[in-house]
């Protein structure tokens, strides 16, 4: 679960792919989509789908995640410098 929290965490703002998730902590799809699901229950994250106008494009395109509260994003990582110093102020900025 910490892996996962650490991979969202860090491709925050970023197109999602279980298959890369997978394949980055070294356990099944299915396992990653549940446990992608138990932290959206417990309010920890949200999913994002896309929007196109065409249905296929948007069946096919990948999911942004984002974190309910950065706090738990930044304990995550570890990461409490100011906003002005940080490389991912605009995937913060995104997330909120």
């Amino acid at each position: 679960m910490k892996k996962i929290l650490q991979a969202l965490a860090l491709q925050l703002g970023q197109e999602v792919s279980y298959n890369e998730l997978s394949s980055l902590i070294g356990v099944d799809k299915k396992t990653i989509a549940t446990y992608i699901d138990l932290l959206q229950k417990a309010y920890v994250i949200f999913r994002l789908g896309s929007f196109s106008r065409n249905l296929r494009n948007e069946i096919k395109t990948n999911q942004k995640i984002y974190f309910l509260d950065t706090g738990i994003r930044n304990a995550v990582i570890g990461n409490f410098t100011p906003l002005s110093l940080r490389p991912d102020k605009g995937a913060l900025w995104e997330n909120f």
